[in-house]
């Protein structure tokens, strides 16, 4: 079963590890299992490894990973998981490449999902984009001149943390805002509002207000010709759609908002594939991260 540059692409979260082998533009050969978040370093590392053995048979050249938190996506050092206690620092690329003696290349998760949108979706036919997913928390990856931003250790575009309002755009424009202001599931009250329930469609009109308040800062911060958007709370999107433009009408530049795209993905393995797309891309990041030098001092 050899093929040519195949490549394994993983995305590792709080809850399950997916994966998968890319054939023809679409995943082949998809496992998922639960990730054993409470355990200790090794026996993750161990699950991980279980679970990429399954795929030897297509003899894979190299492996992409997708996983939250910070990454040096030259070194393929993991740092600060908060859903996964025990890797707070872990040589997740070393690890791999030792054990499996293939080319191993870590980003966010964030990333890799706006890497798979960009490579595989509408975003294709833009430069400049950012990828947003909304679901128990939200990320954000950006794509500028074609290619990942990451910034130092892929910190770039971490606005669930920023301030907003009394608390983070996190709380306002994740699960959480449905959970902690209304004691509702988005999931339930996605279902009241397909019913043409008031209360739900007015709380989502509300959550796209807030959502808008985060795109309306994107386009000042990136400018993004399109915006992608993904997770769970995507599903929803007529609901808070309207509320969410309302906002982006306010932005005051229109060549620029006026020609903004807003994409609700249909994709349901961008991370996989934008981590597949990772090993591509890391030959640009590794070459940009080479070009880097001190200036000159001019003393």
């Amino acid at each position: 079963m050899k093929a040519s540059n195949t490549v394994l692409g993983m995305d590792i979260g709080g809850t399950k590890i997916s994966s998968g082998i890319i054939r023809d533009g679409k995943i082949a050969e998809r496992i998922q299992s639960q990730t054993p978040a409470s355990l200790p370093q090794e026996e993750i590392l161990d699950a991980i490894s279980l679970q990429i053995s399954a795929y030897k048979k297509f003899d894979f050249q190299a492996i992409g990973i997708g996983i939250p938190g910070l990454v040096d996506p030259i070194k393929g050092i993991v740092y600060n998981l908060a859903n996964i206690p025990s890797f707070q620092k872990v040589n997740l690329k070393s690890y791999l490449e030792n054990k499996f003696k293939v080319p191993v290349v870590v980003n966010n998760d964030a990333n890799c999902f706006a890497l798979g949108e960009y490579k595989f979706g509408p975003a294709l036919s833009h430069r400049h984009v950012v990828g947003i997913t909304l679901g128990t928390g939200i990320g954000t990856g950006i794509i500028a001149n074609g290619h990942l931003y990451t910034g130092q250790l892929c910190g770039a575009g971490e606005w669930g943390a920023v301030p907003y309002l009394d608390q983070t755009f996190e709380d306002y424009c994740s699960s959480k805002f449905f959970k902690n202001q209304y004691r509702y599931s988005a999931k339930k009250l996605s279902a009241k509002a397909k019913e043409g329930n008031p209360e739900a469609l007015q709380i989502f009109n509300e959550y796209g207000q807030h959502l808008g308040q985060l795109i309306y800062r994107l386009l000042l911060t990136y400018a993004p010709e399109a915006i992608v958007i993904g997770g769970s709370i995507r599903k929803a999107y007529p609901y808070f759609e309207k509320g969410m433009q309302a906002i982006i009408n306010e932005f005051p530049y229109k060549p620029i908002s006026g020609n903004l795209k807003i994409y609700v993905s249909e994709l349901d393995d961008s991370a996989i594939l934008g981590a597949i797309s990772l090993v591509e891309e890391n030959e640009f990041l590794v070459k940009s991260e080479n070009q880097s030098a001190p200036r000159p001092s001019l003393a």
